[in-house]
């Protein structure tokens, strides 16, 4: 264990195990090789709406991160402030057509398919329109973005979404294909590309280190 000092130069992450949004940060955290403390809040119990998580979190979702006196919340701000902070093992690629992709891929993941799959949606189908109508509603948005995903990037993967090297775009893809999979059983077999670029990254260490289940948190 580190000393007092060093502890408190360590990075944190607030994260919760079944967030995607905290699951692909710390796929960027173990990629970049960054040691880190796991602070977990509980989604389920309420507790991002603690007075003292707002503090940190006005919105009161996850993941936040705290680097010394920078605060952090959302995860793309959080990717782009780790690339530019510790820039080893590089999340965007170094060409601009490339690097567009990588943006547009990953947008597509967080604007529009993972918030309409996030709890506080969820409830509200639950509540408003009825407890079967939460899977239906979130595999339609799943397959409309999937079916854009896949043309977008089957003339750019190779190993991985964007080519041989893994960069942003994959550490959107993985936890989203991973909820697909898990949570709201999608067939993957109608996306070959995403589908084998996501069994690729079984191979990966920070990316298996950063699933859900593995998490302190984790609850299954």
């Amino acid at each position: 264990m580190a000393g007092s000092g060093e502890e408190s130069k360590k990075l944190q992450l607030y994260s919760y195990w079944r967030s995607s949004c905290a699951f692909r940060v710390r796929i960027a955290l173990n990629l970049k090789g960054l040691d880190y403390e796991y602070k977990a809040v509980n989604l389920l119990k309420g507790e991002q709406r603690d007075p003292e998580y707002l503090k940190l979190n006005p919105l009161g979702y996850v993941p936040t991160l705290v680097d010394g006196d920078a605060v952090i919340a959302d995860s793309f701000a959080i990717l782009m402030y780790l690339e530019e902070k510790y820039p080893q093992r590089a999340l965007l690629p170094q060409d601009c057509q490339k690097r567009a992709i990588n943006y547009q891929a990953a947008n597509i993941v967080s604007a529009n398919i993972q918030p309409l799959q996030n709890l506080a949606v969820l409830k509200y189908i639950h509540e408003k329109v009825g407890p079967n109508e939460t899977t239906p509603w979130v595999q339609g948005h799943i397959t409309k973005g999937f079916e854009a995903l896949e043309k977008l990037l089957k003339d750019y993967a190779g190993k991985y979404a964007t080519g041989d090297e893994v960069y942003m775009a994959d550490l959107f893809l993985a936890p989203q294909i991973h909820a697909a999979i898990k949570r709201f059983e999608v067939d993957m077999n109608q996306y070959p590309t995403l589908l084998r670029v996501f069994e690729a990254y079984q191979e990966l260490p920070a990316f298996q280190d950063a699933m859900p289940e593995k998490q302190p948190d984790a609850t299954c």
